[in-house]
């Protein structure tokens, strides 16, 4: 069997645009150290407005951003309260590592807004492997990413080694994650060297091992196994996966950590206050939830 584990998505409603999550679930917390993964869009906003997501915490983790080509290409404004100001567009990885703490805003740009801003890509969180949770912060961008084709299919390799190409990606522990394009007809083996993996199919058709994927669904794939990724009509798939964790991570709302000490202090530290400001967008912020939407524990 190819597939082990189907994990639906939940839809959240943002008004001009849908998140749909599907890590952490009920069903399974993490892939590899894969904690949080959403498909945002496709979407086409009004002009004139965008998307604001105000200064908000994270610690413990990794947010990857990756946004994609094509119809609904867009981008964001990252800051951060490392003084970090980046545009993220298609084709490039967003890598913010928050270790022991870092702030930072998403926003529509000017540009964008001024048009009617477009949003389609991936917002995936990593969990900082054991040792390394309280590491200093850091962002990078990336765009020498290698491309592999073969079989009719283009597949992005944006973290980790895959099809013998590396991403020259940072990583905490073993991560693969690659955006797979495939023709109509196209073909491609995946890679059976990952402790644990899954796909999700973002646009399109495809088939693994002769299995239909819905869109927007998370399948967990059998551990070691090899298998072939088809399209009739064309698709676009993400991969992703790496080493399992033998530390459970918990997870609230924006925080993440083997610790539900480290999360209830970064509870406090954020309600009071005590986390720094993020430079060129200090007037606003994302106060505390009594109940956040991402939540592993009660």
């Amino acid at each position: 069997m190819s597939i082990i584990q189907t994990i639906l998505p939940t839809t959240h409603d943002l008004g001009d645009f849908k998140v749909r999550r599907v890590l952490p679930s009920k069903a399974r917390r993490m892939v590899g150290p894969f904690i949080f993964v959403d498909e945002l869009g496709p979407a086409q906003l009004a002009i004139d407005t965008g998307m604001d997501v105000r200064p908000h915490p994270h610690i413990n983790l990794a947010t990857v951003t990756w946004l994609f080509a094509g119809k609904f290409a867009g981008a964001i404004d990252h800051r951060d309260s490392l003084g970090t100001f980046a545009t993220i567009r298609p084709g490039q990885v967003n890598l913010m590592t928050a270790g022991r703490g870092i702030v930072h805003s998403e926003r529509s740009p000017a540009e964008e807004r001024a048009k009617g801003p477009r949003l389609f890509g991936m917002q995936t969180w990593l969990a900082l492997p054991d040792g390394q949770e309280e590491i200093d912060p850091a962002f990078e961008c990336r765009r020498d990413l290698p491309l592999v084709e073969a079989g009719g299919a283009e597949a992005r390799v944006i973290m980790g080694t895959l099809w013998g190409a590396s991403a020259p990606t940072t990583t905490y522990a073993d991560t693969i994650y690659a955006e797979i394009i495939l023709a109509p007809g196209a073909a491609i083996p995946i890679d059976a060297v990952a402790e644990e993996r899954a796909v999700l199919l973002a646009e399109g058709e495809a088939t693994l091992d002769g299995q239909a994927l819905e869109r927007y669904v998370l399948y967990v794939l059998a551990p070691g196994s090899a298998m072939k990724l088809t399209s009739q009509d064309g698709g676009r798939v993400m991969l992703l996966g790496g080493e399992a964790f033998s530390t459970p991570r918990h997870a609230w709302w924006n925080f993440v950590s083997s610790s539900r000490e480290r999360i209830n202090q970064a509870k406090s530290d954020w309600r009071e206050g005590r986390f720094p400001k993020v430079p060129g967008d200090e007037a606003e912020f994302i106060p505390l939830p009594q109940v956040p939407l991402t939540i592993t524990d009660p």
